[in-house]
């Protein structure tokens, strides 16, 4: 009988040590099988064209918590012990989907954080990094000696280079072979002094509009030309295409070709050049820009698309200059900024009723590109009245900023300015001529700023010698 009892005694006690290791055991076993609590507060702290840096809290209970799992959509990234992590080697302007998981003992992993979406920047210096500052420099001006060089890149963002042209095969032609290449290289020697430059090769203008319409006019043809356009700019280093097509349906010299279906063709060829572009931008790692130089009339805006266009292009750099001139029947300013309240014997028109007009037709505000005049118009009236505004006269002619300076502006002339339209103009014995000045070109500047446009575009760098002009705009915009 005690033989039994001591038996007894031995098993308990066996049995009793068995279970308390099996419960020190399952204990320890679900404690490794704990599912971590999930980081919070996850947020992005810093972006660039290239990386996003995210920071979080860790959460409750996070003793047992080895390390954090960062992930982009299903994709696992990278791991860090730390509570915050820069994601390095990213697409500029690409969408990226991020959250992060809390990692145990024995790869216990957590649900997902709360998930967070960011957008890279573009490259620097291209869009939406501030008011852009576009000059056009006209190729031809090489030959008077005002090459690329003489350009103060450090106060511009685009420089837009007029022109090329379509040639008959509806590919993309050097406007001046003679000296095109060797301006090319100098202009891209800029970028020594400004890094985040941009080139772009104007095609068309006025004189050179002619083969629009029938390049825009059928699949083939604009394949051909977007695909002229790619060889064009890897040919020349150049960092986009700007198109100037004056005009589709209408409008322009009458040996250019039109058809009413440019509306519409427009469009399409804007969207196989994007197209083009993009290939050749993911071939390259690079954003080429695409851009178009638009009128200002409501008539202009009905023979386009700006609502579909807008998908295709960066910006539209809109000629908000020569909006009177010496073909009109009287004299008037040339870029009046706002529409002034007195009576006139024409039609009225302004920078900003223009820039509403793009607006009105569904265009983004922060890509309209203000175009401003560094010329202005004389006029030889046929009478001295009202210092010369409103005036019948016999001839007119377009004057170079430096030269009104130069040759007009203290030669007894009296300047006035215009309080509502904030432009001024010089008047002395039936003379009239309307510009803008440093002060004009200022309040351009600050209108542009405070609705939040895209920036100024210049008609043309060459017609400024001493930067006084563009001096002035950088002054506001940058």
């Amino acid at each position: 009988m005690r033989k039994f009892i001591k038996i007894s005694n031995a098993l308990t006690l066996v049995i009793a040590f068995f279970l308390l290791f099996y419960t020190a055991g399952t204990y320890v076993f679900a404690k490794n099988l704990k599912v971590p609590n999930s980081p919070s507060d996850l947020t992005v702290s810093e972006v660039t064209e290239s990386s996003v840096t995210l920071i979080w809290n860790n959460p409750e209970s996070s003793n047992n918590i080895l390390k954090y799992r960062i992930y982009n959509n299903s994709t696992f990234i990278d791991s860090t012990k730390a509570t915050t992590y820069t994601i390095n080697d990213l697409k500029p302007e690409t969408e990226y989907n991020l959250y992060i998981r809390s990692e145990s003992e024995r790869n216990n992993i957590s649900m997902a954080s709360e998930r967070v979406t960011v957008k890279t920047l573009p490259i620097s210096g291209t869009i939406n990094s501030g008011n852009k500052i576009i000059g056009y420099y006209p190729s031809w001006k090489s030959y008077s000696g005002f090459t690329p060089d003489k350009l103060d890149a450090s106060k511009l963002t685009h420089i837009n280079y007029a022109f090329a042209y379509i040639g008959q095969d509806n590919k993309i032609k050097l406007g001046y072979p003679d000296k095109d290449p060797e301006n090319f290289k100098k202009i891209n020697e800029l970028k020594s002094i400004n890094p985040d430059l941009k080139i772009l090769i104007s095609v068309g203008g006025w004189n050179w509009s002619g083969n629009f319409s029938d390049t825009a006019s059928t699949e083939i043809s604009r394949i051909a030309f977007a695909k002229s356009c790619i060889e064009f700019i890897t040919e020349y280093g150049i960092d986009g295409i700007d198109l100037d097509w004056e005009y589709p349906v209408g409008g322009g010299l009458s040996t250019n070709s039109k058809r009413p279906q440019d509306k519409q063709n427009f469009t399409l060829l804007l969207k196989e050049i994007h197209k083009k572009l993009d290939e050749q931008g993911q071939k390259d790692n690079k954003k080429y820009l695409l851009t178009i130089a638009g009128g200002t009339s409501n008539y202009y805006l009905k023979n386009i698309e700006p609502n579909k266009i807008e998908e295709y292009i960066d910006f539209v750099n809109i000629m908000t200059y020569d909006l009177h001139g010496p073909w009109d029947l009287y004299s008037d300013f040339n870029a009046p900024l706002f529409n002034s309240s007195d009576t006139s014997p024409q039609y009225k028109i302004s920078v900003e009723s223009s820039v509403n007009a793009w607006i009105n037709a569904g265009f983004t505000k922060d890509k309209l590109v203000v175009g401003v005049p560094f010329y202005g118009y004389l006029y030889k009236l046929n009478s001295n009245a009202n210092n010369g505004v409103y005036q019948k006269f016999t001839d007119g002619k377009a004057l170079s900023y430096t030269s009104i300076k130069t040759n007009y502006m203290n030669y007894d002339y009296s300047k006035f300015f215009d309080s509502e339209s904030k432009v001024p103009w010089l008047y002395k014995n039936n003379t009239f001529i309307s510009y803008d000045d440093a002060e004009s070109l200022a309040l351009k500047a600050e209108y542009i700023k405070n609705e939040k446009l895209g920036g100024v575009m210049i008609w043309e760098l060459s017609q400024d010698y001493n930067n006084e002009l563009l001096n002035s705009i950088f002054e506001v915009l940058r």
